[in-house]
């Protein structure tokens, strides 16, 4: 029975690389330190700290708008409210996109879907003072 080299060769190499498989997974999905900021993570703190800003400023120029809060009509806290959540979701969104772990994995996917909520909030509060401001004016 003859074996020949290059079929030796390609068993062998078959052999290897489907070992190596399952250790080259474990090692990109193997969990980072809970305190770790990995550029993930980061991401989605931004998204969720522009998200944040668009809810207060969102909810302060809808109280403008109402006349409870100074005066004003808040128009300008509405438009940089819209464009906080916008931006906010936008981030969150790609955040959860190009995550390709779950959580504790250093992705940043927790915080991308908190990201999720908080931004179309503050799309939602800047829209109902937009208009709200608009009707008033």
């Amino acid at each position: 029975m003859s074996v020949s080299l290059p079929a030796t060769a390609a068993a062998v190499l078959r052999g290897i690389s489907g070992l190596a498989t399952p250790a080259a997974a474990h090692v990109l999905v193997q969990p980072v330190g809970a305190y770790t900021l990995t550029s993930g993570r980061v991401w989605s703190l931004v998204a969720a700290l522009l998200g944040l800003a668009g809810v207060v400023l969102g909810g302060l120029a809808l109280a403008r708008s109402a006349g409870r809060i100074g005066a004003g009509t808040g128009k300008k806290g509405a438009i940089v409210a819209l464009a906080a959540g916008l931006a906010g979701t936008t981030i969150g969104g790609l955040v959860v996109a190009a995550a390709e772990g779950g959580p504790g994995t250093g992705y940043g996917i927790v915080g991308g879907y908190v990201d999720l909520v908080v931004g179309p909030a503050a799309v939602v509060l800047g829209g109902l003072a937009l208009a709200r401001s608009r009707r008033t004016a």
